[in-house]
């Protein structure tokens, strides 16, 4: 692919003033509609060292209205950055509904630099390129416009240019040893580039290389690569379907529910003896996990008032609060509204030896979202496919995923329910909505059976927990987290 960039191309002076002028005014009135439209923007630089993109940022910059973008200076991951998933940093930095987001350098190090100098695997490399795929993808269903820019010169032309910079003490600094290193290695990283073109220009997030010999013909090409991506981003806006009304009441269809044994239950003597056990053996686990650097997600779903909260309180009650997290998950509220659904749990993800017990989670969306009509049948039907990606980059961290749906009858809920109306210090737990839920039985029942279907892997089951009596529910989602830790210890990453 490089081989095919005309790298003599060049623009005259005159006709760079005048296309720039004509470019400076049409980003300028398309980053007030991107605004207006709520359309988030990510546009990628790489290229070579010395290839001139801290000039053309600063110059395409300049049209720009800098309260509505940012610039992210991507460098190697930090040591403490190194104990989330690879993709984690970069979600935590995906710009808002109408900003745009600059990256000098991004994701792509992992495929360019560190697969260079460090010599990645060719399955690490393949994992590498997917999930870069699988990230733009998310971002670009969800409405996001991604522009990807490498700019492109020659060996000759980089030697050309280091040259010139070491002649001034003020830009001097700029050709380091790690810049001459990589010049001696341009063979190597051409064909890192090369693969990384091919692998990863897709129809929503293609690349576009940049003849950067010329400064003028450079920034113009990316200035028109800008236009025309933010113009489409803008068309397909305006084309997505409104959201539409809530689902009409389905009948209850068969399901994996159909076959828990709701029976099943402990009496008071079993109960005490196993959850001692299995609560002193979590805690001695939990301390190796802090050890061997593995990150525990532990994530609870199930009918309200099925024994969550309680659940959850005997799974920590003797592990060191030093070394987990709890995070309740409600409707989505101010900046987490504004961007990717899957973003504020990529936020909140557990570095490597801690743990993260979720109330509630990502499954939100293919249930409740889904069911009231927040989110469209085309944004909660790829979902599934979303999640199973998300939690394949976990596991594939390392990270052990545990995913319980608690399970009642209907009885026993409005056995539950009226006992907390009925009972002063609990029925704060009650609310009007979780009896207009509870009419809506058979459409959760519905949307739970497509979720533990379609999002129970291999690396990632569901674990239906029988939850009519709550200490066997207990017992249950102890001993299943004990086993699946267990496991990933010994099996080593």
């Amino acid at each position: 692919m490089l081989e095919t960039v005309d790298l003599k191309a060049k623009l005259s002076k005159t006709d760079y003033k005048k296309a720039m002028d004509a470019l400076d005014l049409r980003l300028a009135q398309f980053q007030r509609d991107l605004k207006s439209a709520g359309v988030p923007v990510l546009v990628v630089f790489e290229g070579w060292d010395a290839a001139g993109k801290g000039l053309v940022l600063g110059r395409i910059l300049q049209a720009l209205d800098p309260r509505g973008f940012k610039v992210h200076n991507i460098a190697a991951p930090t040591h403490e950055e190194r104990l989330w998933p690879p993709m984690t940093r970069f979600w935590n930095i995906t710009p808002p509904d109408g900003f745009i987001a600059i990256y000098n350098h991004s994701w792509y190090r992992q495929v360019l630099n560190e697969r260079v100098e460090n010599d990645l695997k060719p399955r690490e490399l393949q994992e590498a390129y997917e999930r870069m795929r699988v990230f733009e993808r998310q971002l670009t269903d969800d409405g996001a416009v991604i522009v990807k820019l490498f700019l492109h010169i020659d060996k000759k032309e980089q030697a050309k240019r280091f040259r010139k910079l070491r002649k001034d003490p003020a830009f001097a600094w700029k050709v380091g040893k790690e810049e001459q290193r990589r010049h001696k290695l341009y063979k190597d990283y051409a064909l890192a580039t090369e693969d990384m073109l091919r692998e990863t220009s897709t129809p929503y997030a293609p690349w576009t290389l940049v003849p950067a010999t010329n400064d003028r013909f450079a920034l113009v090409t990316i200035g028109e690569s800008l236009t025309v991506a933010f113009e489409r981003g803008l068309i397909r806006h305006h084309k997505t379907p409104a959201r539409i009304s809530k689902p009409k009441t389905l009948k209850r269809r068969t399901s994996p529910l159909n076959r828990v044994d709701l029976t099943l239950a402990l009496d008071r003597d079993d109960y005490d003896k196993k959850l001692d056990d299995l609560q002193q053996e979590l805690r001695r686990l939990q301390h190796l996990c802090y050890v061997e650097r593995v990150p525990v997600v532990l994530l609870y779903e199930g009918w309200d008032a099925a024994g969550k909260g309680g659940n959850i309180r005997r799974l920590l009650r003797e592990l060191d609060p030093r070394g987990y997290e709890v995070v309740p998950v409600g409707a989505p509220v101010g900046d987490e509204k504004a961007h990717h659904y899957l973003w504020r749990f990529w936020r909140t993800l557990p570095k490597a030896g801690h743990f993260t017990v979720f109330d509630r989670s990502w499954y939100g969306r293919v249930m409740v979202e889904r069911i009231e009509g927040f989110a469209t049948p085309q944004e909660w039907s790829r979902a599934y496919r979303e999640i199973n990606e998300f939690e394949e980059q976990l596991v594939e961290y390392g990270t052990v995923v545990v995913k319980f749906w608690i399970h009642v009858s209907k009885e026993e809920q409005l056995a539950r329910f009226e006992a907390r109306q009925n009972t002063p210090h609990k029925r704060w737990k009650i609310t009007d909505e979780d009896w207009r839920n509870r009419e809506r039985w058979d459409d959760y029942w519905n949307a739970v059976s497509d979720m533990i279907e379609r999002t129970s892997t291999v690396r990632a089951p569901w674990t239906i927990i029988s939850g009519n009596d709550k200490r066997f529910a207990r017992v249950q989602a102890l001993q299943t987290v004990v086993e699946h830790v267990t496991e990933r210890l010994k099996a080593g990453k």
